[in-house]
């Protein structure tokens, strides 16, 4: 299967990420990678979570939201009604996750940041794309705000990027696009930190199974991409 964009097996997508995109958020990016483009919003609320605060621990706490527009897909995705996507559900867990394992949440004081993803477009990786690009809006958002006094010192450790690595055509590729993540026999979602730490991995064998040393492949690409995405981050944040 030819790769889009002419890549490589080890090369990610084209990345895009513009700074300040909403004039109202606390901080805000625009992500794209190839034709997946996703809008991260930064707000900071007052109060922390109550199980925290019933339970007596000190700090903050970061939590997130995700979700697909209408025209994000091939077909129209529907508005959640009243019971969320459980698609949806587990995405937003994974990124609230990711970036609270690079945060020191007890510098946050009693507040509560949400990052919101919308999909505007899907075109594979939407969840790897929806945490690099909250990596930066939510770096973006702490200068800011050590800048302004509002933090003691900086909370987050380290920037952390996210992406696709699958098994398509017998052959390990990094950086998943629709075509290839609905052709994948095996595909995974890594979660890594700019110190190559692993902060998740979600493998699974869609039609097959795989050895270890077909998950140690996958594994190096993945490392690849998120070393080339955290890059990407670090040059946008200056």
């Amino acid at each position: 299967m030819d790769r889009s964009y002419d890549r490589e097996a080890d090369e990610i997508r084209p990345v895009k990420i513009e700074l300040d995109f909403l004039r109202n958020a606390k901080s805000s990016a625009m992500i794209s990678c190839g034709n997946t483009r996703i809008l991260i919003a930064i707000s900071l609320v007052g109060g922390a979570p109550r199980w925290k605060k019933e339970q007596g621990i000190p700090g903050g706490w970061i939590t997130s939201e995700y979700g697909m527009m209408p025209g994000s897909t091939l077909t129209r995705k529907s508005r959640p009604k009243s019971k969320q996507d459980g698609r949806a559900v587990e995405i937003q867990r994974l990124i609230g996750r990711s970036l609270r394992a690079v945060v020191n949440v007890e510098l946050l004081g009693d507040n509560s940041i949400y990052v919101d993803c919308d999909v505007i477009d899907a075109d594979g990786g939407t969840r790897c794309a929806s945490i690099t690009g909250a990596s930066v809006a939510l770096m973006h958002c702490f200068n800011q705000m050590l800048k302004d006094g509002d933090v003691p010192e900086m909370p987050m450790k380290e920037l952390l990027g996210a992406v696709s690595v699958g098994m398509v055509d017998g052959r390990a590729v990094c950086d998943l696009d629709y075509k290839e993540d609905y052709a994948a026999a095996v595909d995974m979602n890594v979660v890594m930190t700019e110190s190559n730490q692993f902060v998740e991995i979600q493998g699974t064998g869609e039609e097959t199974t795989f050895s270890k040393d077909e998950s140690n492949q996958l594994l190096g690409l993945a490392e690849k991409g998120i070393a080339d995405l955290i890059q990407i981050q670090k040059d946008i944040l200056g």
